[in-house]
């Protein structure tokens, strides 16, 4: 009740003739109209409601009803349902812990984002069983995707170079296709361990552990960072095992060569810092690894055909690898090992399969990387592939309990003998062969295989070959990929995960980023 009054004034109590206030009547101050009060005043809204809508005002805050309650502030069963969907595919893509739905940080987080302050995390049994029925609903589409496959589902078995999986694939009834990217990184290694540039990579292993096994000295190098106007970035110590990572830690270095002297200096520490003469051999090393790691980054694709795309590329490698007079001994020497390691692994590698892929790519049917009479060779085998696949869809002869009609030897004459059928395929394979070569080549950055789905009418017999060996991929990366990726859900703390678990959470993160992208 307001102090002078009813709702705000509108309404005042009746003055006895004592002077005293009447707490049971009071009088409307617009219309002058009296009325009961019981210490309600709901009949006192009304009536300014209904005589006097423009004075009615708010009566100030009232306790909300059940329904309104709940709709106020709450979100609605779908937007509900909406998270816990994004929740169960945000946890399978980046592979996060099914426990994360019980941290009561990342209930904050939604309750602030969505206004609704009662909202609780699902429970990890529905998240579970939310991530079994997205698992089952992709491989279904998955499965559906290669049904649709008209060519054979395996035609290759890609390995590294290890002995051991090079036997293994001897016993399989598939080509064997060894990982070139990887076969590229042994060749890089073997040339390092025997070259002049190591004394100088030794130095930068030091310079690197100097930094990265002191918080103090890796907080002096941000700060000579900023200082000279450079990004803030740690060093990289290089590992075998990791490829790239040598050329990776002469780069930085080379950045930070300034930062890295001053400090040094300042230290006086044991750790020197590189001479001149082999910051100069560093950077000759790094324009020698970096068509190194071009190559790999693209064998190592996985968005596009990679396979055709291998002699191209290794052929490049070998024309860069060419000695100049202007090279130093230690670049001719490292030069030599890198090329006749190279070409020993290239050619102890599915060779043959990788020269028919590079001719029935439309972007390198010309075979520049090959001579003219390994071209003649590798047109011959397309030519045979053509051949055999024509046999093998021609009906077998059946015999007949009947026999068949004696032929005259009028219609003996008019078939002609089997050598001319045979001279005939020849000829309209060779015309395939031709109109393919017609073709004018596409662009490096378009798609082969939608090039062939596109002209698959023009060129029926020679699509499903062009498919079959397109198909194949030059590198194991993206199952490195997927191992790393088992590594890191793999944990200490998620040790008893159970293998079928481990599987579904790799392949959703798997086809999941794939579908993004």
């Amino acid at each position: 009740m307001d102090e002078g009054g009813l709702l705000g004034g509108k309404f005042l109590f009746k003055k006895l003739p004592d002077g005293l206030l009447d707490k049971t009547r009071v009088r409307c101050t617009i219309c002058k109209a009296e009325f009961k009060y019981h210490r309600s005043s709901s009949s006192l809204a009304y009536h300014l409601r209904a005589k006097h809508p423009t004075e009615s005002t708010s009566t100030g805050p009232r306790q909300s009803t059940l329904q309104e309650y709940g709709a106020c502030g709450r979100i609605t069963k779908n937007v509900r349902e909406k998270v816990t969907n994004s929740l169960v595919v945000w946890i399978a893509k980046n592979c996060r812990p099914v426990s994360i739905v019980e941290d009561d940080g990342l209930r904050e987080v939604i309750r602030a984002a969505s206004g609704d302050e009662c909202y609780n995390l699902p429970s990890r049994g529905t998240i579970v069983s939310r991530l079994h029925t997205l698992y089952g609903d992709q491989r279904a589409q998955q499965s559906s995707k290669l049904v649709q496959v008209r060519n054979d589902k395996v035609t290759t078995l890609g390995t590294d170079s290890a002995r051991n999986m090079v036997a293994a694939a001897r016993l399989l009834p598939f080509e064997h296709m060894p990982c070139m990217a990887h076969i590229l990184q042994r060749t890089v290694t073997v040339s390092l361990n025997d070259s002049a540039f190591e004394r100088a990579l030794a130095k930068c292993r030091k310079i690197v552990g100097h930094f990265k096994h002191s918080p103090a000295n890796a907080q002096e190098l941000k700060a000579q960072q900023a200082a000279h106007g450079h990004q803030t970035e740690p060093l990289v110590q290089d590992v075998p095992t990791r490829w790239n990572s040598t050329l990776e830690m002469i780069k930085r270095i080379q950045r930070n060569k300034f930062g890295l002297t001053t400090i040094l200096t300042q230290q006086n520490s044991k750790v020197t810092m590189l001479t001149d003469q082999e910051l100069d051999r560093l950077q000759k090393l790094e324009e020698l690894l970096e068509p190194c790691r071009y190559v790999t980054e693209l064998l190592g694709g996985e968005r596009y055909v990679s396979c055709s795309m291998v002699l191209p590329a290794l052929c490049h490698l070998f024309r860069i690898m060419e000695p100049s007079d202007d090279d130093p001994v230690y670049v001719l020497r490292f030069k030599k090992i890198f090329t006749t390691d190279l070409a020993q692994r290239r050619d102890s590698s599915n060779l043959t399969w990788l020269k028919i892929a590079t001719a029935l790519d439309p972007r390198f049917k010309d075979l520049k990387c090959l001579s003219k009479d390994e071209r003649r060779e590798v047109w011959a085998s397309v030519h045979d592939l053509l051949m055999s696949e024509t046999d093998a869809h021609q009906p077998s002869a059946q015999t007949t309990e009947e026999p068949s009609p004696k032929k005259s030897k009028m219609s003996i004459c008019l078939l002609g003998s089997p050598d001319s059928d045979k001279e005939e395929e020849e000829d309209a394979i060779d015309c395939c062969l031709n109109l393919y070569k017609a073709e004018p080549k596409i662009d490096i950055g378009e798609c082969p295989l939608q090039w062939w789905l596109k002209r698959e009418g023009a060129h029926a017999r020679l699509a499903p070959i062009a498919r079959k060996y397109l198909s194949t991929p030059a590198t194991t990366v993206p199952c490195e990929r997927l191992f790393s990726l088992s590594g890191h859900i793999i944990q200490k703390k998620r040790a008893s995960l159970s293998s079928d678990n481990v599987n579904r959470i790799v392949c959703l993160s798997n086809w999941l980023s794939a579908k993004k992208d």
